[in-house]
């Protein structure tokens, strides 16, 4: 019996999801729980798993693809009528038993088909002639272009089954245009890798750039493999590489323009004083690596902020404008802002005023390694009241971020640095500062209110002790 199976729900508020990749192929035996194919919405990748052991009868979705919520993606066939046919070959168990006389009769049937093992000789000989006229074709229609280029040819792994490759890797090939059945895995198991990604990119741009007759090949092999025509060789200049707007691209895009064209935004620039905090933090950080927790200067930023955020509720609140009122939060969720391949990503800690600093670090570290790995879930990403972004950890110092609506502020933390500073007796010593940017939203936050909520937030990094004993 045949089994329909839809798109399960992926979230609260989300109508659809584009099909990133397909895992199956019609004919294959799957798994109950086995990932069937790969979907992307607004900000989370998601792999819809198989509800049921059984045979892939139909892929009902297309690569690319936007499919509705509840909508049918793939028929099973029930894994009871896959079970059937092993029956019958119990019953040949059975004959296999000398006493049985009985078994005897059913045995000159099968002496039948025997007689067929003949021309099974000939058979050897047979599949050699089909591969040049049948297979010889198919082969060719695909591997011409890379035939063109003999280097990329050899790598070239093509099982005919699941690509071998994680989710990061996977959309790392579709950003760069590289088609992953052109790759041959150096992991474990022929996995492919990001290494093995880059070295097709390498050896592909070396091609192009030499100017040889397989540069259009090999770049043409990519852009062939996407039914939507994403990429295109060149311009009236040049060589360009064309993609289409991912889900979560477009997401950002739209979220971006509308803060930008309803918030009347404000930017105040500071510095913290951070050297007393960064000589804890360092006699302090083998403890905590001996429990496998990485300490750096962010989870004390964050408790900074949590803790400063419940004696300023206007810095914690959302405008509905539609009912012309302020709602203000009584939790504290603090958004962190996470740079990933797929584009910029804000998971959220919950409960962030309640908890530790040892809980923030590790909660920290468990969460950038799950965004990165595109290993959580559309939850992970919602019910922020505020926003950091950590702007240090790639390099920079000042920057005027756009608020995340419908949030109200957000604070930007730049890459600390030593600066001559005057101390209060007039002496001018090295201290190591960190630069911050806070932006807010200057329809309900007034400069007064952002300028104390920052000296507050200040007045905790550059006091370690106030932080860890703060009510």
């Amino acid at each position: 019996m045949s089994l329909e199976v839809t798109l399960p729900s992926l979230g609260d508020g989300i109508k659809s999801g584009d099909v990133l990749e397909i895992f199956v192929s019609e004919g294959e035996m799957v798994t109950k729980g086995q990932g069937l194919m790969e979907m992307e919405t607004d900000k989370a990748t998601v792999t819809v798993p198989s509800p049921s052991a059984g045979k892939v009868l139909k892929i009902v979705v297309t690569k690319g693809q936007s499919v509705p919520i509840g909508s049918a993606i793939v028929v099973l066939e029930a894994s009871g009528a896959a079970a059937a046919p092993p029956a019958a070959p119990a019953a040949p168990a059975k004959p296999a038993q000398a006493p049985p006389q009985a078994v005897a009769p059913p045995s000159p049937p099968k002496p039948a088909p025997v007689a067929p093992p003949p021309p099974v000789a000939p058979a050897p000989v047979a599949p050699v002639a089909p591969p040049p006229v049948a297979t010889a074709p198919v082969v060719a229609a695909t591997a011409a272009p890379a035939q063109a280029t003999p280097a990329p040819a050899a790598p070239v792994v093509s099982t005919g089954g699941v690509i071998p490759a994680g989710p990061a890797v996977r959309r790392f090939a579709r950003e760069v245009g590289v088609d992953l059945s052109q790759v041959a895995g150096s992991g474990d198991g022929g996995r492919i890798t990001r290494e093995d990604v880059l070295a097709v990119v390498r050896r592909t741009s070396q091609t192009a750039r030499t100017g040889g007759a397989g540069a259009t090949a090999v770049s043409a092999a990519p852009g062939a493999a996407p039914a939507t025509g994403d990429n295109t060789l060149t311009d009236d200049y040049g060589p360009i590489r064309v993609e289409k707007m991912t889900k979560i691209r477009k997401t950002i895009a739209n979220q971006m323009h509308r803060s930008w064209s309803t918030v009347p935004r404000v930017t105040n620039f500071d510095d913290a004083d951070i050297t007393e905090l960064e000589a804890f933090r360092q006699s302090s950080k083998d403890d905590y690596a001996a429990r496998g927790i990485k300490l750096t200067t962010m989870p004390f930023l964050i408790k900074a902020v949590a803790t400063a955020l419940r004696h300023h509720p206007a810095i914690n609140a959302v405008i509905d404008p539609d009912n012309d009122q302020i709602v203000y939060k009584e939790y504290i969720n603090v958004g962190i802002a996470v740079d990933t391949d797929r584009g910029l990503v804000v998971p959220t800690l919950k409960a962030a005023d309640h908890m530790s600093i040892p809980d923030i670090a590790k909660a920290l570290g468990d969460m950038s390694v799950r965004v990165r790995n595109g290993d959580f879930g559309v939850n992970d990403l919602r019910g922020g009241t505020f926003t950091i972004s950590n702007l240090g950890a790639i390099g920079g110092t000042y920057s005027t971020p756009i608020v995340n609506i419908p949030e109200v502020a957000i604070l930007l933390v730049g890459r600390a640095r030593k600066l001559p500073v005057v101390m209060d007796d007039d002496t001018i010593v090295p201290r190591l500062m960190m630069p911050l940017s806070l932006s807010y939203d200057h329809r309900l936050v007034d400069g007064g209110t952002a300028a104390r909520f920052l000296n507050e937030v200040i007045g905790y990094l550059e006091a370690p002790s106030r932080l860890l004993l703060a009510i």
